[in-house]
C-alpha cells in the first residue's frame, strides 16, 4: 500500500508540476504584455511594473521567468485581478468554500438517492420497477444541466414560488462571509437570527444541490445495478445460498460489499462530471463559487483570475481522484496486487 501511494502522490505532483507548465505558457499565449497577464501589474502604473520586472526575472532566460512564477505560484501570489485590483489567491478562498458546499452536498445527496435505487433496481431485474427506474435514469442522464436547471426553475421559483431564483441568501440577514459555506458561516456568526438565516440559506441551497446531483446519480444507479447483478452470478453466492444462509444476509454479508467495488472506482469520474456541471449551475443561479467567477473572468479576459480558478478546479479534480483511488486500493487490496502486481 505504501508504494502504491506513493506512486499515486508522486503522478499527482508530476500532473500539477505540468499544469503550472501550461498557466505560464499561457501568460504568452494571451494577448498583451505577458508580465501583466501574469501579475495583473499594467505598464501603464510605471514604479509598480519596473519592480514587477525586475521581481519576475523578466531580464532574463524563459527558464528562469518559469522558476521564479513557480516560486511566486507555490507562495501564493497568483497575481492580481485585472477588474478590481485585488489579490487573486485571496479572492479565491472563500470562493472555493462555496464551490466545495454546492459539490459535497450534491453528491452526497446523489449517493444516498443512486445507490439504494440501483440496489432496488436489481432486485426487480428485468420486473416493471426496473425498467421504469433505468428509464428515467437514462432520460435524466440525457437533461443538459442547464436546460434542466432552468425547467426547475421555471416549476419551482417562478409558478410554485418554493424558493429564490439565484444567490446563497438573502442580504438582509447580512451575514459576513468567512470561509465560503453559507451554512458554516452562519453557524458561526454571531446573527441575532441565526436560526431564520439557515433556513433561508438551505431554501437558496436545495434547487442547485438537486440539479448538479441528477447526473451522478444517475450514473450511481447504473453502476450500481450492473454491479450488483454480476455479483448475484458468482459462485459464492450461489454457495452460500446452498449452505441455507438468509437472502437478508447474504445481500449484507456478500453481495452489498462486493458491489461497492466498482461504484467506489467511479466516484472520482462521477465528481469530475459534477465539477464540470458545477460551473453551470453557478453562473445560472448567481452562486458565488469558483465556476461563476472563472466564467466571469473569460468574459472580462482577466488572465490572472482565468490562471487561478483554473489551477483551482484542477487541483480539486485531481486531488480527489487520488483520494478515491487510494480509499479503493486501501478497501480493496486485491484490485492493487492485480494492477500492480504488489504483494
Amino acid at each position: 500500500m505504501i508504494r502504491y501511494t506513493l506512486r499515486r502522490l508522486t503522478l499527482l505532483i508530476v500532473t500539477l508540476w505540468l499544469l503550472t507548465v501550461f498557466l505560464f505558457s499561457l501568460n504568452y499565449f494571451f494577448p498583451g504584455d505577458a508580465l501583466t497577464n501574469m501579475t495583473g501589474i499594467r505598464a501603464s502604473d510605471t514604479l509598480a511594473y519596473q519592480q514587477a520586472f525586475a521581481a519576475r526575472d523578466f531580464d532574463a532566460s524563459i527558464f528562469s521567468q518559469y522558476l521564479n512564477f513557480l516560486g511566486h505560484f507555490t507562495q501564493g501570489d497568483w497575481g492580481q485581478s485585472l477588474t478590481n485590483q485585488r489579490n487573486v489567491f485571496g479572492e479565491l478562498l472563500p470562493l472555493l468554500g462555496g464551490t466545495l458546499e454546492l459539490a459535497l452536498l450534491a453528491m452526497i445527496f446523489a449517493m444516498a438517492l443512486g445507490a439504494p435505487m440501483g440496489v432496488y433496481a436489481a432486485g426487480q431485474q428485468r420486473g416493471s420497477m426496473d425498467r421504469l427506474i433505468m428509464g428515467i435514469s437514462l432520460s435524466a442522464y440525457s437533461i443538459p444541466v442547464f436546460w434542466l436547471a432552468q425547467l426547475l426553475i421555471l416549476l419551482f421559483a417562478v409558478k410554485l414560488g418554493w424558493t429564490p431564483i439565484s444567490g446563497q441568501i438573502n442580504p438582509l440577514f447580512d451575514v459576513e462571509v468567512n470561509s465560503g459555506s453559507i451554512i458554516l458561516d452562519i453557524l458561526v456568526s454571531d446573527n441575532p437570527y441565526k436560526t431564520a438565516a439557515l433556513l433561508d440559506a438551505i431554501n437558496h441551497l436545495w434547487l442547485p444541490v438537486i440539479v448538479l446531483a441528477i447526473m451522478p446519480a444517475t450514473m450511481l444507479m447504473r453502476t450500481t445495478r450492473n454491479s450488483m447483478l454480476e455479483v448475484l452470478q458468482q459462485n459464492y453466492i450461489r454457495a452460500a445460498r446452498a449452505r441455507g444462509l438468509s437472502e437478508s444476509r447474504i445481500l449484507l454479508r456478500h453481495v452489498l460489499p462486493n458491489t461497492m467495488q466498482p461504484v467506489v472506482r467511479q466516484l472520482g469520474l462521477m465528481f469530475s462530471v459534477l465539477m464540470s456541471n458545477i460551473i453551470v449551475t453557478e453562473v445560472i443561479f448567481n452562486w458565488p463559487g469558483l465556476g461563476s467567477w472563472l466564467v466571469k473572468s473569460i468574459y472580462e479576459r482577466d488572465y490572472p483570475v482565468m490562471q487561478g480558478g483554473l489551477f483551482a478546479f484542477a487541483t480539486l479534480i485531481l486531488l480527489v481522484n487520488v483520494c478515491v483511488e487510494l480509499f479503493h486500493a486501501w478497501r480493496y487490496p486485491q484490485v492493487r496486487k492485480e494492477l500492480y502486481a504488489e504483494r
